[in-house]
């Protein structure tokens, strides 16, 4: 089985504000979905925040100051066995955030 992320750009959710309701409970219900068929490992909104950058010596610095209008606003990860299956759960997340998702899939890690 493969992890993948599954991601969306703040501010590409395409809705009025009087449908934030409904799209809310769309989103919850895919993601009660996904739960009850094993492939959610984890997921949540991102708040617009500064960012901070930490060195490896611990050193902290303000930044980066994001210079296009790409900024993750949403993410989730999934496990499946393949790339068509989370290309399907991105396509259900799309309908319901009713908003492009972008898929990358997550480097094996053998010791997690």
């Amino acid at each position: 089985m493969a992890r993948y992320l599954i991601s969306f750009d703040d501010g590409s959710m395409d809705f009025l504000e009087g449908e934030l309701s409904a799209v809310g409970e769309a989103a919850h219900r895919v993601v009660k979905e996904a739960k009850e068929a094993g492939v959610w490992i984890f997921g949540a909104g991102i708040e617009r925040q500064r960012a901070n950058i930490v060195a490896p010596d611990g050193t902290v610095t303000d930044g980066p100051f994001p210079e296009t209008k790409a900024v993750v606003g949403g993410f989730a990860i999934i496990e499946v066995p393949t790339r068509e299956e989370a290309l399907r759960w991105a396509a259900k997340i799309a309908e319901a955030c009713r908003c492009a998702q972008e898929v990358r899939e997550i480097m094996y890690d053998p010791e997690s």
